[in-house]
Parts: C-alpha cells; structure tokens; sequence
C-alpha cells in the first residue's frame, strides 16, 4: 500500500476575498482528536461467537424478530486512531477477510448509546465509560437480504433494520481485549475510500463520513 498526504479538511481552507468567509467555513468544522496506534495495547479474552451459523440463519432469526418486535436496529462504533500521520479505522477482522465495525445489535427498547457501550464491551473488552459522539450515518436494510442503503428505497415502507454508525472519541491511551477469534486491526482511510469490494459498502463509505470532521493529531 502506498501512503498518501492527508490534510485536515478545514486547515486548508483559504479565501481571496473576506476573511470572514474563512471563519465561517472552518468553524462549520467539528475537530476529531485522536490519538497514535502505538498508545494502545491489545490483548484477548474467550471466543465470542455469532448467534447464527449461516447467512440463511441470519435472515431467518431476522424475520422472525421483524415478525415478533418489528424492525432491527443495530448500533456500530467509528474508532479512529492514526499511524505514520495517516488516519486509521480499528475494525473487527474474522477469518482471512471479513471486516466489521465493532457494534452489532440492540435490545428491545434499549437506548443506542447504553447498547453500544455495551457492545462495545462485549468486542473490544474496555469496561469503561465511553465517550459516544454523534451519529455519522444512517443505513437502511429494505429486505432480509444482504443490501443496505444510506437511504430508505422509494418504494419500502418497512424497512428490515435500521444501523446507525457513531463517532467514539478514544482516550489518549487505553488497553483492548478482543475475542481470541478476532483481531482488531488499523485499516488506513485511504485504503477503505470506494473498496467496497475489499471491506463492503458501508465502512468504504467512513472516508466520506468523516470528512466533515477537522482531525487533530495529537
């Protein structure tokens, strides 16, 4: 992989005419602190299996819950850290190439943020108070079957489950615990931009996501 030069989306905003209007435009920026890979150690803790064995089990157990309590909702974490002044993703990787955003989904009438830190716990292995930002996207599942769109289609008026993606600011150092039959890996930003082929639409679409954000190396 090679490296590319990343620049703060607001540090290079520059205007010929009022300075006023530079003002403006980097204020619209909200800041991302984080934090280099190397202030983070990673440790294991037991297997965390799926619930279901297959994809046909999968949309099975969905439609059933659809059925039983309506749509799905489901919570992923947006971790960012950074390595040779390149900012990274931590993403949960299983078997040789599947990778997922730590998160997964809610209980019944569980608010999202007590679910995700829960999750996050679960994955990740921190017992701590995490520090949930804003939502960064919205997905949309129309059917039981494996397509999700960051809109709802025209023509669905139920939608299967409903992901949300949130920013989590990481502290300046911290230990993780990951299922053994896990690894939490760095995935530079630039290497997920348009390859949903690689890691899927969704988390190819976090460079976008992110953009609004001025990163702050610290």
């Amino acid at each position: 992989m090679s490296a590319m030069s990343v620049s703060s989306p607001c540090s290079n905003i520059k205007s010929n005419s009022e300075d006023s209007h530079t003002s403006n435009l980097s204020q619209s920026c909200q800041s991302l602190f984080i934090y280099p890979l190397s202030n983070y150690s990673f440790g294991n803790k037991e297997a965390l299996y799926e619930k279901d064995q297959s994809v046909a089990a999968r949309f099975q157990r969905m439609r059933d819950d659809f059925e039983r309590v309506g749509m799905r909702r489901s919570v992923d974490a947006v971790l960012v850290v950074y390595e040779h002044n390149l900012p990274h993703i931590l993403l949960l990787q299983l078997g040789s190439s599947f990778y997922r955003l730590p998160g997964g989904e809610l209980n019944t009438g569980e608010d999202p943020f007590d679910g995700l830190k829960r999750l996050l716990n679960m994955y990740i292995g921190i017992a701590c108070d995490w520090s949930v930002g804003e939502v960064i996207s919205n997905w949309w599942r129309p059917n039981f079957e494996p397509s999700q769109y960051p809109y709802i289609p025209s023509h669905i008026s139920q939608p299967k489950e409903h992901r949300q993606l949130y920013i989590v600011n990481l502290p300046e150092k911290t230990s993780f615990h990951v299922p053994r039959n896990y690894k939490l890996v760095a995935a530079p930003m630039f290497e997920l931009y348009d390859n949903a082929a690689n890691y899927g639409p969704i988390i190819a679409s976090l460079p976008q996501s992110l953009s609004r954000f001025k990163i702050v190396f610290c």
